[in-house]
């Protein structure tokens, strides 16, 4: 794969439930480096085009290349192993295990990178307390670590500050800006401050369509934005 050439490219991405179109010819493309939002009004199809990218979902139409290789009919653990992770909007860990526990198996028990990826989210010196245990903004951190701790080449964050307060959002924007560093991430957030903090591309979602894509001065000034999205 060429420098040149974006990490994860989406090309006519259409996903149907029955009369509904979810997503409809979606083009998206993601550096191999930084940080590329998508956001738009609930409804506008965000969550079934996470699902696509990482293989939940099999779109009616079009193709997700990654790395330069079509994967459109892989099936979600072979991007994994591909180095295509994902978060979840609802907290997904098991209560009775311990932080370092956790994050161990998502490293594929390798101490080394647990530890690491721990350190990375502040999370260095709780290894040992149970995920139960954790305020939902650490529980949030837990799932971050889980996800860098395998080295992945591509991270699917779907609203990763759900449910958390003004503090908490404001500590899990830092710390996505600082992974974005050496991470390519794809997130989904509808924290506009988190967004336009940390984004160095958007990719609006009006009614299942990508109706703009630039950097977050062009989104500002984008008139069909403001109308669909900012209520202008």
């Amino acid at each position: 794969m060429a420098e040149t050439e974006p990490l994860l490219s989406v090309r006519g991405l259409t996903k149907r439930f029955g009369g509904i179109v979810a997503n409809n010819a979606i083009d998206l493309s993601v550096a191999a480096a930084g940080i590329h939002a998508v956001i738009g009004p609930n409804g506008a199809g965000k969550t079934t085009l996470i699902a696509q990218l990482c293989g939940e979902l099999r779109p009616d139409a079009g193709r997700v290349h990654f790395g330069g290789t079509d994967i459109t009919r892989w099936p979600p653990h072979r991007r994994a192993n591909a180095g295509l992770l994902r978060s979840f909007q609802v907290t997904s860990i098991m209560p009775t295990l311990t932080v370092l526990e956790h994050v161990e198996l998502a490293a594929r028990r390798s101490m080394e990178r647990a530890r690491e990826a721990l350190q990375r989210v502040g999370l260095a010196g709780r290894e040992g307390t149970r995920a139960q245990a954790l305020s939902h903004g650490e529980q949030r951190q837990l799932e971050l670590a889980m996800v860098i701790a395998p080295r992945p080449r591509l991270l699917l964050l779907d609203e990763p500050s759900a449910g958390m307060g003004q503090e908490e959002a404001a500590h899990t924007t830092a710390l996505i800006r600082d992974i974005g560093r050496d991470h390519a991430i794809l997130l989904v957030e509808h924290d506009m401050d988190m967004v336009f903090a940390v984004a160095q591309r958007i990719t609006v979602l009006a009614n299942g369509t990508a109706i703009a894509s630039g950097t977050p001065r062009e989104i500002r000034d984008n008139a069909a934005v403001r109308e669909a999205y900012l209520g202008e």
